[in-house]
């Protein structure tokens, strides 16, 4: 059986469970086996985790009691028009945060599209929890390019009880990309985040910025919504 035919044949048996939630979790044995019509992981202190799926998608998660898991999720099954069969392999060790032991993780992904062919790409990941604090970094191996991310996670900062998280990541191209001014081989972007709680509500601000300005922005493509500075401030309140 091909990879598109085992993949279809997973969509059609999670689709038999339309009607239940959106991840199934089974104990087998000393394993803990997760099936789900969505990602049921992310790595590296939420860093890393399977990229987003189309309305015909599916994926497993395998668990052993000793921290080693693999797994695979589909984002596209190649169904729908445009959209070509996309799977997302990866494997991974995870040591949980026991009381002053660090917890850490550490594994690979694999984003491969066996209908197409030089677009398949690695993403190597790490990532460690220390007291409140976590601190997660990968590395991404794709045609033309390589990028690499660092995230950091202070908890809660006092005595004003906010919350810290910065993410820089470093962007590499094989080929420069030509812009009206020049070119463009290589570039950074970076972003802040602060929160709190205050009166029931959660405050939020996040600032985002990037290396290149003005015309150079034509050809960013790096991890922030904007090239360069950017503020968003959110205010949320749950009603229930």
């Amino acid at each position: 059986m091909n990879k598109k035919l085992l993949a279809t044949a997973m969509l059609l048996t999670l689709g038999g469970c339309a009607s239940q939630p959106q991840v199934v979790e089974r104990e087998v044995g000393q394993f803990d086996l997760k099936l789900g019509m969505a990602p049921t992981r992310s790595m590296a202190q939420g860093l890393v985790s399977p990229t987003a799926g189309s309305t015909f998608r599916g994926g497993l998660d395998l668990t052993h009691t000793s921290g080693l898991y693999v797994g695979q999720w589909a984002p596209s099954m190649g169904i729908l028009e445009g959209r070509p069969l996309e799977l997302n392999t990866y494997v991974g060790f995870a040591q949980p945060l026991i009381d002053d032991t660090p917890g850490f993780e550490l594994g690979v992904i694999r984003y491969s599209f066996p209908e197409l062919e030089n677009r398949d790409r690695h993403e190597y990941y790490a990532g460690i929890n220390l007291a409140g604090s976590r601190l997660g970094g990968a590395l991404r191996s794709a045609p033309g390019r390589t990028d690499s991310t660092l995230f950091l996670e202070l908890g809660s900062i006092q005595p004003l009880d906010v919350g810290v998280r910065l993410k820089y990541a470093n962007h590499s191209m094989d080929d420069p990309r030509f812009h009206p001014g020049g070119s463009v081989r290589a570039f950074n972007d970076w972003s802040l985040n602060l929160s709190r709680p205050l009166l029931g509500v959660h405050l939020d601000l996040t600032y985002t910025d990037s290396s290149l300005s003005g015309p150079q922005c034509g050809v960013y493509s790096g991890q922030n919504a904007y090239c360069e500075s950017f503020v968003v401030f959110k205010a949320q309140r749950s009603l229930f």
